[in-house]
């Protein structure tokens, strides 16, 4: 017993002092921060022709994806909920928005896309437009926001303040023929009067041919090293697909992640990126609903990188 005595008078001041110690380094140094979650909101039209390949709609499918992520907080809203599932304060409270769109793009107000594109150009919102959501009402204001951005840059400082901007809005949802001037263009012009005109033709967001009879597209990866690239293969097919083809009627992209062709001999950049103002908005190709596209590991790959990507670039901005 006496051993034991003294065995503690001598450990007791070394075990004060670790206690000590580690209280003061609670104290003095800050905590560990920990990353916010990402704010992932999923926007489907829901049309019903989705039930004969996702029994919860295409936009839950790919919810329940996301949801596997610990770093992402996933909502799912449809063109049927209130103020169309797009609210100011539900768009307030997303990093990123996911987009399905097909034969229902009418119905959504175009003041919409103007309050959504506003938060992309702030860098608060980064924008992901699957399949036909090139013909959405976000993903068509968003190109002519940078098709305008685009045509200011052709002016030198002082021509901006000499010309007008006169935007050429192309007939809604129309097919070009294949031999059409490609779309946006401007062109400087002047005036009888004198007065200095940029004319903005704004761009049809659209192609000449599509075929939707579910042919495999095969995917080539052109930057391996992109964040939305990450764990996919340089080559990788798409077992049913819809089909679109060149030219694409939109911007040029500053990234092209993507390549996609099918045996026939179509192409198409299936997978962009553009900078509009502090955000981004990225478009993938592959769709159609009622092919099994979005049950698939690598288009759901695809879907969940660039939510992360673009997500986490946005919630800095919050």
């Amino acid at each position: 017993m006496t051993s034991m005595i003294e065995q503690f008078r001598r450990s007791w001041p070394f075990a004060l002092l670790m206690v000590c110690a580690f209280l003061f380094l609670e104290v003095a140094l800050p905590a560990a921060e920990v990353a916010p979650r990402i704010r992932v909101l999923v926007w489907d039209e829901r049309q019903p022709q989705q039930k004969q390949v996702y029994t919860n709609f295409l936009g839950n499918a790919i919810a329940e994806h996301l949801r596997q992520r610990a770093d992402f907080e996933v909502k799912s809203v449809s063109l049927g909920d209130a103020d169309q599932g797009l609210s100011d304060e539900t768009l307030n409270q997303t990093d990123v928005l996911i987009w399905w769109g097909h034969v229902r793009q009418r119905e959504v107000k175009w003041e919409t896309g103007d309050r959504i594109v506003e938060r992309v150009k702030a860098g608060k919102l980064g924008l992901i437009a699957l399949h036909s959501a090139h013909w959405s009402t976000p993903f068509i204001k968003a190109m002519n926001e940078r098709t305008t951005q685009d045509a200011l840059k052709s002016l030198t400082e002082q021509e901006r303040k000499e010309y007008k901007l006169r935007l050429i809005v192309p007939p809604a949802y129309q097919v070009p023929k294949r031999d059409a001037q490609l779309t946006p263009f401007w062109t400087k012009k002047i005036e009888n009067d004198g007065s200095k005109v940029l004319e903005i033709a704004l761009p049809l967001c659209v192609f000449p041919a599509y075929r939707p009879d579910g042919k495999p597209g095969h995917m080539t990866t052109l930057l391996k090293n992109h964040p939305i690239a990450a764990g996919l293969p340089e080559k990788w097919d798409v077992s049913q697909t819809e089909m679109y083809d060149e030219p694409f009627h939109v911007p040029p992209p500053d990234e092209v992640v993507f390549e996609e062709h099918w045996d026939a001999g179509e192409h198409f950049r299936s997978g962009c990126v553009w900078n509009i103002g502090k955000g981004k908005v990225f478009y993938f190709r592959p769709g159609h609903e009622v092919y099994p596209v979005y049950g698939e590991a690598m288009p759901l790959k695809v879907v969940e990188n660039a939510a992360g990507w673009l997500g986490e670039e946005a919630s800095r901005n919050r």
